[in-house]
């Protein structure tokens, strides 16, 4: 007899700390489920950027991400000499070049895909003759091939 007072004795002195923590029992659950499919929802599941909704933790991933995405330095420096062309004349942007490649050793082997994008560009800007006459010996006349290649 005395076990059964102790049960009900047990039960009785339950308090509302127990009644919190069986509430939060059943709705805790819900609650991380409903905040689950939430976050389902707000992603971008068509691939298309300009639909996408940026959350406080897209912010994060996006900046971690674009460091992975960071572009060579070789092509930093053709798409500045690119867009030099459009306002220099291409022997000052070849001048430009063989500097980078005099202070940073590393883009020499970039030098001739650089040259001769600039030679096409100016070909497309200047004329294949005009285009012709500003080149020089700026990476083993890749300037010059490049003219010949856009002209041809």
């Amino acid at each position: 007899m005395k076990h059964s007072t102790t049960q009900q004795t047990r039960r009785g002195r339950r308090g509302p700390a127990h009644r919190i923590g069986r509430t939060l029992a059943l709705v805790l659950p819900v609650v991380l489920v409903l905040s689950g499919t939430l976050a389902v929802t707000r992603v971008n599941w068509s691939g298309n950027p300009s639909h996408s909704v940026l959350t406080a933790s897209d912010v994060s991933s996006a900046s971690s991400s674009s460091k992975a995405v960071q572009r060579a330095p070789q092509e930093v420096l053709r798409d500045q000499l690119l867009a030099e062309l459009q306002e220099k004349n291409p022997g000052a942007v070849l001048t430009h070049l063989q500097q980078a490649v005099n202070g940073r050793p590393s883009l020499a082997r970039h030098c001739t895909s650089i040259a001769r994008a600039l030679g096409e560009a100016a070909v497309r800007m200047y004329g294949a003759s005009r285009a012709q006459s500003y080149a020089r010996p700026v990476c083993d006349t890749s300037f010059a091939s490049g003219v010949l290649a856009a002209h041809g």
